[in-house]
């Protein structure tokens, strides 16, 4: 499988994990020649932390540009401390306001992450014992993740992470949002509680994980070629789902479709519409195995571009398929080779 990362994006088990690391810059200005050495130490962490923030890699991309604008521009009162909390929140005010007015829109169909290539993960953080908090780099990037963060408000959701993602102690989390302690626990346990439904049915991306997702890709699309009804479904759990994110940009079905006849027969009719005009690679987005695919560009209305991803139970069936179409979800994500 081709896992290359962009090497301006922050692969989810890269990214620098807590405040504490960052080191004090000591010049009176945060001259332009700093602001680029600053750029390079610290935009990984603004863009792992805003894409979390956020679930979208074009809204992390422009949130780290305009956090280093800005400190361009109105850089930190005391240049005698560490520059990265300072960074960090004015990141997390870009991203909450962002995430806002995301939610303000309306949006056609339902919403999905954006996915993002990775690098092969080790699955441990140095230093940490293999998890940063509650929640560890690669899991937090993961789709099952960012989609139970949808249950959060803005608030909650930036308490959460910096919380149980990133280590950050309640006065730095305080610190960060511009809150009280007080409000910063509160917040926290209600995030908690609200992530329940996650943390119950809670899969961890593991090898072990990723083996097993890449081979219920590959028997699916082995088997889909055969046309045979009885045997896609073998592979389905009875409630699989898929879920379509087109945004209204091209065609997709609007709703969740449910069970694994109508999930069988869907890819089929898909298949038939779209013949030959298919390539795909198996590529590791999210930590997970999911199928990067292009089309020819003369079925209109059809995306020409587009990720499809599962989710798989303990007997490694499929139980949730998500298709992401909308051109503007797939900026973290290569083309494939001519």
């Amino acid at each position: 499988m081709s896992s290359t990362a962009s090497p301006s994006r922050a692969s989810p088990s890269r990214a620098s994990p807590a405040p504490r690391a960052a080191h004090a810059s000591t010049a009176s200005t945060l001259t332009p020649g700093l602001l680029a050495a600053s750029y390079r130490e610290h935009e990984r962490f603004l863009w792992a932390l805003s894409y979390r923030l956020t679930g979208s890699a074009a809204d992390a991309d422009d949130i780290v540009q305009e956090t280093f604008v800005r400190a361009l521009e109105r850089p930190p009162a005391r240049t005698d401390e560490p520059v990265r909390p300072w960074l960090a929140r004015v990141a997390l005010n870009l991203g909450r306001d962002a995430l806002r007015r995301r939610k303000r829109r309306a949006y056609d169909g339902p919403w999905l992450p954006s996915p993002i290539e990775a690098e092969p993960p080790s699955f441990e953080i140095p230093g940490k014992d293999g998890t940063e908090g509650r929640y560890d780099l690669l899991e937090s990037a993961s789709f099952a993740f960012l989609i139970a963060l949808e249950a959060l408000t803005p608030q909650q959701r930036a308490v959460l992470l910096l919380r149980d993602v990133f280590d950050y102690s309640v006065q730095e989390t305080a610190d960060a949002l511009g809150l009280s302690e007080a409000s910063v626990k509160t917040t926290h346990h209600r995030a908690r509680r609200a992530l329940e439904p996650y943390d119950r049915e809670r899969c961890r991306p593991s090898p072990e994980l990723a083996e097993r997702s890449g081979a219920a890709l590959v028997r699916f699309l082995q088997t889909l070629a055969t046309q045979d009804v009885s045997a896609i479904e073998a592979l389905l759990s009875e409630g699989v789902r898929v879920v379509n994110d087109a945004n209204g940009e091209f065609k997709a079905a609007r709703r969740i479709v449910v069970g694994s006849n109508r999930v069988a027969r869907l890819f089929l009719g898909l298949l038939r519409w779209e013949g030959r005009t298919l390539r795909h690679e198996i590529r590791l987005l999210n930590g997970l195995p999911a199928l990067v695919v292009e089309r020819a560009p003369s079925l209109p209305g059809a995306a020409p571009r587009y990720v499809v991803r599962c989710d798989i139970d303990a007997r490694g069936r499929i139980t949730a398929f998500h298709t992401v179409l909308a051109s503007q979800k797939l900026t973290a994500v290569r083309p494939l080779a001519p």
